[in-house]
């Protein structure tokens, strides 16, 4: 891959690219020297003025809609919408998963201006889950049905229509993606840091759960999947997310809360987010250090008890690094945790 050096050499004048804007520099470079056939690009944040909208896709995918990141993408749905609508280019599919009217209607606006096509999640194409944990996927033109994902939760069935919309809509630009493949791909799929079990004696359990609507789906998991057991929550959230919401998604799923920090300016403080804990639960601890907050976790939870690890992919990186190799001392066991 193409280094910063040889990047910044390449910069003439102006201010100076951030770190994302490099990255995304390298990265297109990677590709354009590798030949890839089809690159997947994701925005960093927004997308009207991100550094990866500069492409011009065969198709747009705007997935959800959170009140994130308000600082800088808008305090409203509708603002925030707007943003992320700026990835939306001339006559090029766009497929969404958004559901809230306001924010709906400002991405069908900027798809009609752009001439584009909009393909709605539980309008054009549709899935059904079956007790045998497949689902059949009814697209656009196609219906798909045997489907399973390699990922846990309910939520992760609706995410996979996108993909299947996406890939219905790509086939028609000659992608040529068999359904065999389709199916592989999406049973053979894996995802760090969304509810990934990486230890059985406690079970521990990391999901970013970043944002409002992540943070809902991983409490219903919770609340769902693990109604008999006690869950450890070690959480630690940034100052721009939603915080007050996302706490009342997963607190009450818990019986005790470790708050922490990453190791990043923009975390909040676990003091700010004290008192809002203890009004959802009594049982609320302040240990600043991932690591530390960890340790403390697992020897004093149950072996047959749930340790989650939520708020953050900061703070999930870090727990992900202080556990992989270690070994605890779990009621008098020892237990090792390793990462694949």
């Amino acid at each position: 891959m193409a280094s910063y050096h040889t990047i910044k050499k390449a910069h003439h004048g102006g201010r100076e690219p951030t770190f994302f804007e490099f990255a995304t520099v390298m990265a297109f470079n990677e590709f354009a020297g590798q030949n890839v056939d089809w690159a997947v690009i994701e925005t960093g944040m927004g997308g009207r003025l991100d550094a990866t909208n500069i492409v011009r896709p065969k198709v747009s995918i705007i997935t959800n809609i959170s009140l994130e990141h308000r600082d800088y993408l808008g305090n409203t749905l509708e603002q925030i919408s707007a943003e992320k609508a700026g990835i939306i280019k001339y006559r090029t599919p766009v497929i969404t998963g958004i559901r809230q009217p306001k924010a709906l209607a400002v991405v069908k606006s900027k798809a009609a201006e752009k001439s584009a096509p909009l393909y709605r999640f539980g309008k054009d194409f549709k899935v059904r889950r079956n007790p045998a944990g497949t689902f059949a996927y009814h697209g656009i033109e196609a219906t798909w049905r045997h489907l399973q994902t390699g990922l846990s939760g309910n939520h992760q069935v609706d995410n996979a229509a996108l993909i299947l919309a996406a890939c219905e809509t790509l086939n028609k630009k000659g992608a040529d993606i068999s359904l065999d493949q389709i199916k592989a791909g999406l049973l053979k799929n894996r995802w760090p840091g969304r509810l990934e079990e990486i230890a059985t004696e406690p079970r521990i359990i990391l999901d970013g759960a970043h944002n409002f609507i992540a943070a809902r789906n991983l409490g219903r998991f919770l609340s769902r999947n693990y109604i008999d057991r006690k869950i450890t929550m070690v959480i630690g959230i940034l100052d721009d997310k939603p915080y007050n919401a996302m706490l009342k998604c997963l607190l009450p799923t818990a019986h005790r809360v470790i708050l922490t920090r990453a190791k990043i300016n923009r975390a909040m403080e676990p003091a700010g987010l004290e008192p809002i804990a203890r009004k959802i639960t009594p049982n609320v601890k302040i240990v600043p250090d991932v690591k530390q907050a960890l340790e403390i976790a697992i020897k004093t939870t149950s072996k047959k008890d749930i340790i989650c690890v939520a708020g953050s992919l900061y703070v999930v990186g870090e727990a992900k690094e202080a556990l992989d190799g270690s070994e605890f001392n779990v009621q008098g066991s020892k237990v090792k945790v390793c990462l694949l």
